[in-house]
């Protein structure tokens, strides 16, 4: 009962992995019975722990790029260009989810750094799964409030291809950062409301950390408002 106490407190109030090497030094004082009764429920708790720190994460998205990219023609020279990153964030709910990015290679460690920047912030997202969920509808994932990069299609009314289409753009939180274009906002009976948690501003962490990489933010340019838009050129 008494090891018992003390493998919760260090449960409880430490990193159990960070004691490995204190308890090593505490088995060797005990008999050998009592060592190990004693590591063993150390540990159990070891495990028990490392398992919950798993099971905390809620998954949203668990693909393979090969599935992600399923359903369109994709010329080689894009696709071969293309990576799935695993990516944390906290949603509406206030829970630790995990979902994936399709981006271009070279753009993946900017991806990584700037999610682990939206996790650390807490700043909510609703969701991040590849568009191929929403069978490639750029608006059934807008109106889903999904967060999504990689989309092989063209700029709305256009025949022009979108960096989407490269895996250089990405668009976060769409129900809370519309695109408005010529009194059209997209997508439709959406209110741009930068008091609202999730709302991409100016003084945004998120923005900060996209422009501070190299990234344009649609909400600055001038003739269009895309709210929720950020994009990178090749270099």
């Amino acid at each position: 009962m008494y090891f018992t106490t003390i493998a919760e407190k260090i449960k409880k109030y430490f990193n159990v992995l960070a004691y490995v090497p204190f308890a090593i030094f505490i088995f060797s004082f005990y008999p050998p019975g009592i060592n190990k009764s004693f590591e063993l429920i150390y540990l159990s708790h070891v495990h028990q722990a490392n398992f919950e720190k798993v099971d905390s994460v809620i998954v949203d998205s668990d693909y393979s790029l090969k599935q992600a990219l399923e359903g369109v023609p994709i010329p080689a020279y894009i696709k071969d260009n293309l990576v799935i990153v695993d990516v944390n964030y906290y949603s509406f709910d206030n829970k630790l989810h995990r979902g994936q990015v399709i981006v271009s290679k070279d753009l993946s460690g900017n991806i990584k750094e700037i999610f682990n920047k939206i996790e650390e912030a807490h700043f909510p997202v609703g969701k991040v799964i590849p568009i191929i969920k929403y069978s490639w509808s750029d608006m059934l994932s807008m109106e889903d409030n999904n967060t999504t990069a990689f989309n092989y299609r063209n700029v709305k009314s256009t025949k022009l291809t979108s960096a989407h289409s490269l895996g250089r753009a990405i668009d976060i939180n769409p129900v809370l950062n519309p695109q408005i274009k010529h009194g059209i906002v997209l997508p439709p009976g959406v209110v741009y409301d930068p008091s609202k948690p999730g709302t991409l501003t100016m003084n945004s962490i998120v923005v900060k950390a996209f422009i501070k990489r190299g990234w344009q933010w649609g909400g600055r340019w001038q003739s269009t408002k895309d709210y929720q838009h950020f994009e990178k050129a090749k270099k």
